[in-house]
């Protein structure tokens, strides 16, 4: 199998739709720091920037939605301790810390997602379904980085013309405004103009094909089928009720048996695939360059 950079679109949009699914619905702890590792995993191999502003946001947002919960939410057994004669019970924290890490597991697979499915690769999948909503999409995420771009030219020209400093509050607010405000007549603009050169070209009067560089190829095929059996084997374990876990009024024994260790190794595999894929080929291009 490729790496997941070089799969088709189709296929890593299915594996996405599984892996997420798996984590959002099954709320179960072993499933949830699974998620949380292939989340990691695939990440820290695709960030060559090593970008750490990213990973304090998270945890930050973890630590909140962690606190949050038994501040809120007094259910449970075991009292760990009253604060203003309201307990905080040991239930409500773990399951608000399983929780946070369930949405920060989502969130890092978003990140991915956006990292490997660029503008063509949605393109790809949404082209056939509906061309339209596909190229909103696409002109969507194209306006993401152009407006970052044109943000940064007029912030750097307007402290090169000296018409505020950095290091002066008022200033600055003042300064972010203007910027604001330039840069919601250049969306307008430019919307216009995209708007009038798509109209020049002809768009909309006929149907329209589209083109797409991808093929999906028998790697692709093996890459969505073993998805398909893994995510198989998990959801038949749910089915059987050896996934079914609840936080109250106590915490449920986590279940070892056979469907379960199995659920547990199947979503294992699936969650760290990508991650794994792209190993394997990074170790066969510095294979490949130590023979030249």
């Amino acid at each position: 199998m490729k790496d997941i950079s070089h799969t088709d679109p189709i296929a890593v949009m299915i594996y996405y739709v599984c892996v997420v699914g798996i984590a959002m619905f099954l709320m179960h702890p072993v499933i949830i720091c699974i998620s949380l590792a292939g989340a990691l995993a695939l990440y820290l191999t695709l960030d060559t920037k090593r970008s750490a502003g990213l990973h304090l946001s998270f945890l930050l947002l973890f630590a909140v939605l962690a606190v949050i919960n038994p501040i809120w939410y007094h259910n449970g057994a075991t009292v760990l301790f009253v604060v203003n004669d309201s307990p905080v019970t040991l239930e409500a924290l773990l399951y608000g810390v399983f929780a946070a890490v369930m949405i920060v597991s989502v969130l890092y697979r978003f990140r991915t997602f956006t990292m490997i499915m660029t503008a063509d690769k949605l393109m790809r999948v949404f082209g056939k379904l509906s061309p339209k909503a596909a190229l909103i999409l696409s002109m969507a995420l194209r306006y993401v980085p152009l407006m970052r771009r044109q943000t940064g030219k007029i912030r750097s020209t307007q402290k090169a013309l000296g018409i505020y400093r950095g290091d002066n509050i008022a200033d600055t607010l003042k300064g972010e405004v203007r910027i604001f405000s330039i840069m919601a007549t250049w969306s307008l603009e430019n919307g216009i103009i995209t708007a009038d050169s798509m109209d020049a070209r002809g768009y909309g009067i006929h149907r329209r094909t589209n083109f797409s560089a991808y093929r999906f190829t028998v790697s692709d095929g093996i890459f969505t089928a073993v998805c398909a059996v893994l995510t198989a084997i998990v959801l038949t374990a749910a089915a059987m009720g050896e996934l079914a876990y609840g936080f109250y009024p106590k915490m449920s024994e986590i279940s070892l048996s056979f469907p379960a260790i199995a659920a547990y190794t199947a979503y294992g595999v699936l969650s760290l695939l990508p991650a794994v894929l792209e190993w394997k080929e990074a170790l066969r291009w510095r294979y490949l360059l130590s023979k030249v």
